[in-house]
Order: C-alpha cells, then sequence, then structure tokens
C-alpha cells in the first residue's frame, strides 16, 4: 500500500492502460491464430489504441470536442479495417472492432479518474470475447418464445415496478411496490435454476436435478421424482434426492428472508442451515446405499419457464390473499389461528404465506410467533411432500421417502420450544 501511494499516479493510470488493453489484445491475437480470415488487432494494437485514448484525455482536459475528434478518427480506421473485412471474408463479424472502441474509452475513462468502470468495462470485454463460444451455444438452447417471455418480465421488473406506489393502502397495509417486488424476487430464485437446469440438460443424474429442482421447487421436483421412481424401481436413489430437493428448500427460505425481513432471518437461519446440511448430507449418503453396478438414471423433467407473466400475476394475488388472511387470523384467532393458516398453507406452494409472514412480522404479527408460523409451514410441507411421494411413487420409495420428509417435519418443529419461551 506504502508504495502504490508513492508512485506517480500517470505511472499507475498507463499501467492499468496497458494492463486491460493488453489482455483485451492477447484475446484476439489467439483469435487470430485460429481464424481462417482476416482479423483486426493484436497485442500491440489494443494497447497502442487505449494509450491513444489516455492521451487524448489527458490533452483535452474539460473540453470533450478533442476527445471526441479523435474517438471519431479511431472509429474511421476501424472503419476501414471492417470495409477491407467485408472484402475479404464471407461472414465478416465486427467485434473485434468494437472492442478497440471500448478500449479507446477504457484508455480515456482512466486518465479522467474512472477507474472502477474502466476496469469493469476491460474486463467485461474480454469476457464477451472468450466466451464467444459459451454465449452462442447458449443462444442456440434458448427458444424464442423464451426470450419474448424474458423481455415481458424485463419491462414488469425494470419498468413497472419502479412506478409502483410505495405506500400502504387500506387496513391490511398491502404495498404495491413490495408485492411485485416479492414477485420478481421469487421468479428471480426460480428462474436462476431453471436456466442451470437447461444449461445442464443431458448432464448429471437424479442427485443434481434435486438440487437444482429444490431451488426451483421442491414441491413439483418431489412430484416429479415419485413419479419416475414408480417405473424406475430404485427406492434409495430417489428416496434420497427428493430429501436433497426439500434440503435445498431451506436454503431458498433463508435467501428470502434476508432479502425481505432481517429480523426474521437472524431467528431462523441458523437452524434453517443446518436442516439444509443434515437434508442435503443425509439425502446424498442414501442415495449412495443404492446399487452401484445399476445404470445411471438421466434427468427427464424439464421445468417451466418460472417467468410466465400468468404464473407471476398468480403468484401476486396468492401473496395478496396470505397477507389479508395472516392479518385476519392474527387480529380475531391470536397465535393459533396463524398456527392453523401455517399448517393448511404446507398442503400446497408455501411460498406465498412466507412471504407474507415477512411483510407481517415486526409490524403486525409479533417476530417469535411469525417464526414459530414459518416453521410450521415448512415442516408442514415436508410431510405433505412425504405424502405425496407415498402415493405417487413405488412402495419402497414412497415408504423410505414418507419416512425421511416425516423425520425432516419433525425436526424442523424442534426450534419451536425456545421461540415459545
Amino acid at each position: 500500500m506504502d508504495i502504490y501511494q508513492h508512485l506517480p499516479p500517470d505511472l499507475v493510470k498507463i499501467s492499468l492502460v496497458l494492463f486491460l488493453s493488453f489482455l483485451v489484445g492477447l484475446e484476439r491475437e489467439e483469435h487470430k491464430a485460429t481464424a481462417n480470415s482476416y482479423s483486426f488487432g493484436g497485442v500491440r494494437t489494443f494497447p497502442l489504441i487505449g494509450l491513444i485514448g489516455y492521451s487524448l484525455a489527458l490533452l483535452s482536459g474539460n473540453q470533450l470536442l478533442p476527445l471526441t475528434i479523435g474517438f471519431m478518427v479511431v472509429a474511421a480506421f476501424l472503419l476501414l479495417s471492417y470495409w477491407h473485412k467485408l472484402c475479404k471474408t464471407e461472414m465478416p463479424g465486427v467485434t473485434s472492432e468494437m472492442s478497440g472502441l471500448t478500449i479507446f474509452l477504457v484508455g480515456a475513462l482512466v486518465c479522467y479518474g474512472h477507474l472502477w468502470i474502466a476496469t469493469t468495462l476491460g474486463v467485461a470485454s474480454l469476457l464477451l470475447l472468450d466466451l464467444k463460444q459459451a454465449l452462442e451455444n447458449l443462444s442456440a438452447r434458448i427458444a424464442p418464445s423464451e426470450i419474448l417471455t424474458f423481455a415481458k418480465f424485463l419491462v414488469l421488473t425494470g419498468v413497472i415496478l419502479p412506478v409502483l406506489p410505495r405506500q400502504e393502502f387500506s387496513r391490511f397495509h398491502i404495498n404495491p411496490f413490495k408485492t411485485w417486488l416479492v414477485v420478481v424476487a421469487i421468479s428471480a430464485i426460480s428462474y436462476g435454476s431453471y436456466v442451470l437446469q437447461k444449461l445442464t440438460k443431458g448432464r448429471g443424474g437424479i442427485e443434481l436435478a434435486a438440487l437444482l429442482g429444490g431451488a426451483y421447487s421442491s414441491t413439483v421436483t418431489t412430484v416429479v421424482m415419485a413419479r419416475r421412481a414408480a417405473r424406475e424401481h430404485r427406492p434409495q436413489l430417489f428416496a434420497g434426492s427428493i430429501l436433497i430437493a426439500s434440503g435445498v428448500m431451506y436454503l431458498r427460505l433463508i435467501i428470502l428472508l434476508a432479502l425481505f425481513n432481517r429480523q426474521l432471518m437472524s431467528l431462523l437461519w441458523q437452524p434453517f442451515l443446518a436442516f439444509a446440511a443434515l437434508a442435503i448430507g443425509g439425502g446424498w449418503l442414501w442415495t449412495r446405499r443404492a446399487n452401484s453396478n445399476a445404470p445411471a438414471v438421466q434427468r427427464e423433467f424439464e421445468p417451466k419457464n418460472p417467468l410466465e407473466l400468468g404464473t407471476a400475476f398468480l403468484f401476486a394475488a396468492l401473496f395478496l390473499a396470505m397477507l389479508i388472511l395472516t392479518q385476519l387470523a392474527v387480529t380475531y384467532l391470536g397465535r393459533a389461528g396463524v398456527n392453523s393458516l401455517a399448517v393448511l398453507m404446507g398442503v400446497t406452494d408455501v411460498d406465498p404465506f412466507i412471504m407474507g409472514m415477512t411483510q407481517a412480522a415486526g409490524a403486525l404479527t409479533p417476530l417469535r410467533i411469525a417464526a414459530s408460523a414459518v416453521l410450521i409451514a415448512a415442516a408442514s410441507n415436508n410431510l405433505v411432500k412425504g405424502i405425496y411421494a407415498f402415493s405417487l411413487a413405488d412402495r419402497k420409495t414412497g415408504v423410505q421417502s414418507l419416512a425421511l420428509l416425516a423425520a425432516l417435519a419433525i425436526l424442523g418443529l424442534a426450534p419451536l420450544f425456545w421461540l415459545g419461551s
């Protein structure tokens, strides 16, 4: 740190420009070695462009006109390069030329002291260039309909969310902004799991499907695996994987509680983390009891895109319904009413109820009562998933799954003893 402080500021900036531009140039040099046609720039050209950008910014001072003219001159040279590429190549790309313009801007930004932005631009350019094949493969796997769905969701998230009222309405304290923010958070976590499942399609076995499916929906994963188990007859493998999916559910809940109610999360993150570790670790060990000589079981389930607008609006409606029911239960039925509602919500998806508790906890509902309700809802959901597995899977898988999930449900109620004290 002392050495950095004694170095001339311009030396540090020039070194950063050279470092970032050299990395991009090195990547382009490797690209030229594998390309069968003309390609612009390399380990010398890109550092020179970066230095030109830095020098022009230094000479321009606070005047942007000289820097703009310099940018246009460099762009003209890059345009000539692209014109030459058009004449020599059947399918020319413009990536290298655009990278040159980016490096010019990196040099200028470094000169003006925007080191973080310049570094981010340089690293992002390097990643986009180096991950060409991976990004092209990803685009090939994504259907046009999914891109349209994602675009619609971005409109609702980036355009509508910021303009929604952030005030509470009615005696139920309904906040439109928070309501849709909950929908966005739930959908984002589920979509992350959905994308990972798409990227790993054709790879990994049932255990990986359980890990990714638990983040998407442990209830859906349990139903799908139970039905698959009915024809595979691999009880240890599927029962252990179903337990893994329920363990991931607790990790998902920790993230959601951390986002929407830190006080509630502080009460529950330790037991939830312990339950997750126990269920995931125990489920994995249970799958190891399966016949190692049996053929591997590959994934088959294709999850539904969680960013469908109908699904998002349905979740918003369920969330509002749970928020109202929770407040009515607290007002007229007390703690017993809230706990009874938590048990009932375990039959379906517990997310709307738990998200409703994050909004009520500490304000409309005492914190410990809300924490108890979350524990009961999660335990009830585990027991119901065990019943689903028992009903849909073959007998051995169903019995093992019900026993494992019932044990997890009972263990999940243990923190009630100290929450009630």
